[in-house]
């Protein structure tokens, strides 16, 4: 396989977004758009790839890093256009064989499929191929000036003229070259334009002045949208969801309303999973066979085993580990526990920082108290273990396999196996008092009414 550098340009400020947070670190499906970027040069097998971006966009560069150690970071300290961005990252380019792919970071819908439009006309023998697109509303972006299969030159739209900005054919997100060719030609472009600025898609007259061949591949307009403000962040959030629906759907999931489901770019669910309505999965959620989840759930860095039933309106997140038949209900919220196979825990409850065994059955109202106000402690609980209702755990603790703990109860102190334990005052009836009770309140409503 040829060798291919990706150089994946991030430097703009992104200010119609109307945010401090960098453009490119918006995040559709729960990634930043320029992790998806990353990800669609990955998957076309990049063999290197750079990043470009601007000296106030350390955390770009740190998001990065994190999903992707591996790529290489340079910094454009002035904004003098796309082709000055892309020289930058000279020290890569400067010895790369085979190809060298330019991409644009603000595209969060790209795949890697959407490189081999161009790629395959490198392998065929052209040394340049862009990527194009037909859109519904061509305004605002580079069109092809062609000559059959024939790419002549990219005018940008203001430089364009009427006849020029009538053509529907217009520059999508990636640029491919042979090394040697954008190596020759980067250097020769000039900033002779209405900005001002150094494109990067003048190497195309430039290739063609220079002899070389130039051609040009066409994606899906979906496949390619930019995103540059909030409605067009909204729009990529919306078709990235329907992708992910159809997909699961085809797969063996059911979703009993699929439009109000939410996926992140890494949920993984098993065969005949049902889903019902306004379930959202934030990253990390893996999800085995069988499993039920029931509505307005919300579920994020999570592993769900086989046969689980989940919700309505249960909240797991922080590392959570479900094992096989665990029943979670309504109102019940789970923050880095695992949770044996069997175990039920079916309303108003919260374990957090908790480690339980199997078929124990946690009852109503349950907390695990983990948290002193500085420090967080963890709650061991056994098998075949009975949390009665309105049980209030105080970590650090643990109770036995077999263990009961009576209702109302609040439990400081380990638990033996086997053992019932009582943690609240002792009943006393007083016959005849409550109307005493009911006096006196009266009484002092009545102060208060005067």
């Amino acid at each position: 396989m040829t060798e291919l550098l990706s150089i994946i340009l991030a430097a703009g400020e992104g200010t119609r977004m109307k945010s401090a947070t960098p453009k490119v670190l918006h995040p559709v499906g729960g990634m930043p758009i320029v992790g998806h970027v990353v990800r669609a040069a990955r998957d076309a097998g990049s063999t290197t790839i750079g990043l470009v971006t601007g000296p106030r966009h350390q955390q770009i560069r740190d998001a990065v890093s994190a999903l992707h150690p591996d790529v290489v970071h340079f910094e454009q300290t002035e904004a003098k256009g796309t082709a000055h961005a892309a020289s930058m990252a000279r020290e890569l380019f400067a010895g790369a064989t085979g190809y060298v792919a330019v991409v644009y970071g603000d595209h969060p819908l790209l795949r890697g499929v959407n490189f081999r439009a161009v790629l395959d006309r490198l392998d065929a023998g052209l040394d340049v191929a862009i990527l194009g697109f037909e859109p519904r509303d061509p305004t605002g972006y580079g069109r092809f000036i062609t000559d059959g299969d024939r790419l002549l030159a990219i005018r940008e739209h203001k430089d364009a003229t009427e006849a020029e900005r009538r053509i529907g054919l217009c520059n999508a997100c990636i640029l491919a070259f042979r090394a040697e060719v954008f190596r020759d030609l980067i250097d020769e472009v000039g900033n002779d334009n209405a900005q001002g600025e150094y494109y990067l898609t003048d190497l195309v007259s430039l290739a063609n002045a220079a002899g070389k061949k130039v051609g040009y591949g066409v994606a899906p307009e979906n496949d390619v949208m930019g995103v540059n403000d909030r409605s067009q962040l909204a729009r990529a959030e919306a078709l990235f969801q329907q992708t992910r629906r159809e997909d699961f759907m085809k797969a063996g999931v059911t979703l009993r309303d699929p439009d109000s489901v939410w996926f992140s770019w890494d949920t993984e669910i098993g065969r005949d999973v049902t889903i019902f309505p306004n379930v959202v999965f934030g990253p990390g959620v893996k999800i085995a066979d069988n499993v039920e989840i029931r509505a307005f759930c919300d579920i994020e860095d999570v592993v769900i085993g086989e046969g689980a039933s989940i919700g309505p309106f249960a909240r797991i997140r922080g590392g959570a580990e479900l094992g096989p038949n665990v029943h979670l209900g309504n109102f019940v919220e789970v923050k880095k526990s695992k949770i044996g196979a069997g175990t039920k825990a079916g309303h108003l409850s919260y374990l957090g920082d908790a480690e339980i065994g199997e078929k124990t059955n946690i009852g109503a109202g349950t907390i695990t108290c983990n948290y002193d106000g500085v420090n967080k402690d963890k709650t061991v609980i056994g098998s075949n273990v009975f949390i009665g209702s309105n049980a209030s755990l105080v970590a650090p603790i643990t109770i036995g396999d077999g263990a009961y703990t009576a209702s109302g109860s609040v439990i400081t102190d380990d638990v033996p196996a086997d053992a019932v334990a009582f943690g609240r005052a002792r009943q006393e009836n007083k016959p005849g008092y409550a109307p005493k009770l009911r006096e006196k309140a009266l009484a002092k409503k009545a102060a208060k009414g005067k």
